[in-house]
């Protein structure tokens, strides 16, 4: 099991014993609306069987998905998910972090972690992840991690009868090592 930590953080593998938790944090709206796949309200009982098959992905490694814990408090705080396209060397980033620890770096400085892993553990090519124009938290995000805007995607995704703006970052290898 691949095990990560920072400063403030240890990322390791979602676990079934992460399932309240994760139902708990994820089950806002305010979430929910500016995230791609994330449902509201969030199916009661689902986080068991999302974890299950990540788990499975990860045993393939087609991906990962990390609990973001306070390593202080130990508290389960968000997730990170890596998608990992093996025929291009490349991943595709997701992320969510509960309300309660917003606007306190704590998911920059996890998805730093997770991109420096991709980099100098998997070898990969490059790093991508897209958010919705609507959320400029994550977009930021992804700035202060180190990767650059390559576009929007305009009305490029139907969230609740919205045609959402989809704003795309990437990083490859190559600036990662001379950034």
């Amino acid at each position: 099991m691949t095990l990560l930590t920072t400063d403030r953080l240890i990322l390791r593998q979602l676990e079934e014993t992460d399932a309240d938790a994760l139902e708990l944090l994820i089950d806002d709206y305010e979430i929910a609306r500016t995230t791609l796949n994330i449902p509201y309200p969030y199916p009661k009982g689902s986080a068991v069987s999302f974890i299950l098959h990540r788990a499975e992905v990860a045993g393939d490694g087609d991906g990962y998905s990390f609990a973001v814990i306070h390593k202080e408090k130990e508290a389960f705080m968000g997730s990170i998910g890596m998608q990992i396209n093996k025929s291009s060397n490349r991943a595709e980033l997701g992320y969510w972090l509960g309300k309660p620890y917003w606007n306190q770096g704590f998911i920059t400085e996890g998805v730093r972690r997770i991109i420096q892993f991709g980099f100098e553990e998997l070898g990969l090519h490059k790093i991508h992840a897209a958010a919705m124009s609507k959320n400029p938290a994550s977009s930021s995000v992804m700035k202060k991690a180190g990767m650059k805007y390559e576009g929007t995607f305009l009305q490029h995704y139907l969230k609740w009868d919205n045609y959402e703006d989809i704003d795309y970052y990437g990083l490859l290898r190559e600036d990662y090592l001379n950034g």
